[in-house]
Parts: structure tokens; sequence; C-alpha cells
């Protein structure tokens, strides 16, 4: 875990897939064609914090949705690259955007199409029930499923290892 968080110490951007990670894969389609994604809060305030950290927060998808635009925006995310069938020229246009070296970034991912990311970034994430050839890939994963607070933990573990959690959570027990 001490190599974790010296990774993590290094981090200046982290890096979410959506299905799978920020939710927990499902999909809901209505009849009208209208998709529908379940969110889970607490990723949320997490990635909110971590962004007060100091630290970017980007988000790479391969599918295209109104809804994910919605909650990206509603958590002041600015990096969003919806419809990344191939998702490393999307990583490599935010590192040119922010000034940024591979290993200075944290990829949390859950399935093939993350691989590419995952084996050129400073710091792999894989969330629990990612596919096993992810968890191999990876530095770290969390111990919940994607969906249900493993962005949360992935915050928190940035942010430990960068000395700001405490103070984070110190503001809220004013």
């Amino acid at each position: 875990m001490d190599l974790i968080l010296k990774k993590s110490a290094q981090i200046k951007l982290v890096i979410f897939d959506v299905d799978g990670v920020l939710t927990d894969g499902s999909l809901f389609i209505g009849d009208d064609g209208q998709e529908y994604k379940a969110f889970n809060s607490k990723d949320g305030l997490g990635m909110k914090l971590l962004q007060r950290s100091g630290v970017a927060v980007g988000i790479i998808t391969a599918r295209q949705s109104n809804v994910v635009k919605l909650r990206m925006e509603s958590l002041g995310i600015e990096h969003l690259y919806q419809g990344q069938q191939e998702k490393l020229p999307a990583f490599e246009q935010l590192l040119e955007k922010l000034s940024l070296d591979a290993h200075e970034v944290a990829y949390v991912g859950d399935d093939f199409i993350d691989l590419p990311i995952m084996i050129r970034c400073g710091l792999a994430i894989a969330v629990a029930d990612s596919h096993e050839r992810v968890i191999e890939q990876a530095h770290w994963v969390t111990e919940r499923n994607g969906g249900r607070g493993a962005a949360r933990e992935v915050c928190e573990l940035i942010m430990a290892g960068q000395g700001t959690l405490e103070s984070a959570v110190q503001k809220f027990l004013k």
C-alpha cells in the first residue's frame, strides 16, 4: 500500500470510465430511446472533493449519452470525452491539453477497452468487479464495485497519498 500511496502523491489527473466504473454497468433504455443510468452520490462528492484538492478529473467513455454530460456538468468536470471507441487518443489529448506526463495520471477502468490507457498511465486502478484480465494489469483494485462507491475509494486514496484527505474531512466537522 505504501507504493500505491507514493504513486498517488504524483497524480495530477484522475480519469474515470463511466459504464462499469461510475455506474454498475447496467443500461436502462426506454421505449423512446432515452437512456438512464444510476450514479452513486458518494462517488460524486468524492470527485468534487478531489477537484477541490487540486487534482483534475476527466472522463473517457465509449458510449455517447446526454445523461453523462448532465451528470459531469453537475460535478464541475470539464474534461469529458464521449463516444471514444478507442480511448487512447483522448488520453493523449488530455495529456497535451494539461501539459502532463502519463506517470501523473491515474486511470480507473473495468474492461478490455480500458487496457491501452491502464498500461500507459502512472496509476492503473480497476474496480472490484472488473474483468480478471483488467485486474491483472491494475496497480490497485478497489474494494467496492463500479457504481457502488469505487470512485469514492479512488478519490480518497489519491487525496490520502497527497495529504489532503484529512483537511477535506475536517471542513465537514466544523
